[in-house]
């Protein structure tokens, strides 16, 4: 069976992440469902950001969290990726997307879809951001116990445990995603430039997360798995034990086809990429 395919922040690949032009190229490459990070503005609303900071990926400074939804409206988050938006995905100032805006925007396709929503943390807003999500889900009419939207199907992610019980009490347990990954110190030290007792301190907290989600996995208190590539390479035997034992297994960010085949190998139901069509017909090259 194929795996099922998300566009990892919509076609990132092509067009700057969670931009507009990101999401309508990976409805255009025929993804299955699409990925989106939110975070919580300083007004309350929803946005689709993965870093908790502007810089990367925009024209502005500062934490996303300090400013509004109407002042991240106003930031160019497309230019940085150095690609020309084609006609009909919208200028430069349409780009940052709240995600009513992208909850419209996948409705207005009328077929099927899957959204899966990352929960960033650590959050200055704390769980309020998953009772900000709940809350906005059940006003734009989500049926807790399907977890739909019309068409769309709404699961679940986080690497923070915490975050998968704070959901577990509304959301289907078969749509709850536990994040893993392994901590490589390299990595928090390039990404983040602590100082070493800040950094010791963040490696640890993010070990102890590691073990408490892999526990959730192994006991299935969530319904779903959602390994790194680099994960499944180092830990196959127990990532396939997971799917013996019913768990789906959803892995990221799939953007090579040996990748995409030897995870299809191993019986991971869904792959997440940047590079949707790529994989895709990868997948369907390979397929007898």
């Amino acid at each position: 069976m194929t795996p099922v395919i998300f566009a990892h922040r919509g076609s990132s690949g092509t067009y700057a992440e969670h931009t507009r032009a990101a999401y309508l190229q990976a409805l255009e490459d025929g993804a299955d469902g699409v990925e989106c990070d939110v975070h919580l503005t300083r007004d309350g609303q929803l946005v689709c950001f993965h870093d908790t900071t502007l810089e990367r990926t925009t024209n502005g400074t500062g934490d996303v969290a300090d400013h509004t939804l109407a002042e991240l409206r106003a930031l160019d988050a497309s230019s940085w990726k150095g690609v020309d938006l084609p006609a009909g995905f919208g200028e430069i100032g349409d780009q940052v997307l709240s995600l009513a805006d992208l909850l419209a925007l996948l409705r207005s396709t009328g077929r099927p879809l899957k959204l899966a929503i990352e929960l960033k943390h650590p959050s200055p807003f704390g769980l309020r951001l998953e009772e900000s999500l709940i809350a906005f889900l059940m006003d734009e009419g989500w049926d807790p116990e399907s977890s739909t939207l019309g068409l769309l199907e709404v699961s679940f992610m986080s690497f923070n445990p915490d975050s998968m019980h704070q959901l577990a009490e509304t959301a289907p347990h078969h749509l709850l995603c536990q994040l893993v990954a392994d901590v490589e110190p390299q990595e928090v030290r390039d990404a983040l430039r602590f100082g070493s007792i800040a950094e010791g301190a963040l490696i640890n907290v993010m070990r102890r997360a590691l073990k408490e989600g892999e526990e959730l996995i192994d006991r299935q208190e969530v319904g779903m798995a959602g390994p790194g590539v680099q994960y499944v390479r180092a830990h196959p035997e127990r990532v396939r034990r997971w799917i013996d034992e019913g768990t789906r297994v959803r892995v990221w960010t799939v953007n090579t086809e040996e990748d995409a085949l030897y995870l299809a190998g191993l019986g991971v139901q869904e792959l997440t990429t940047d590079v949707p069509a790529r994989i895709r017909l990868a997948l369907e090259s390979a397929t007898p």
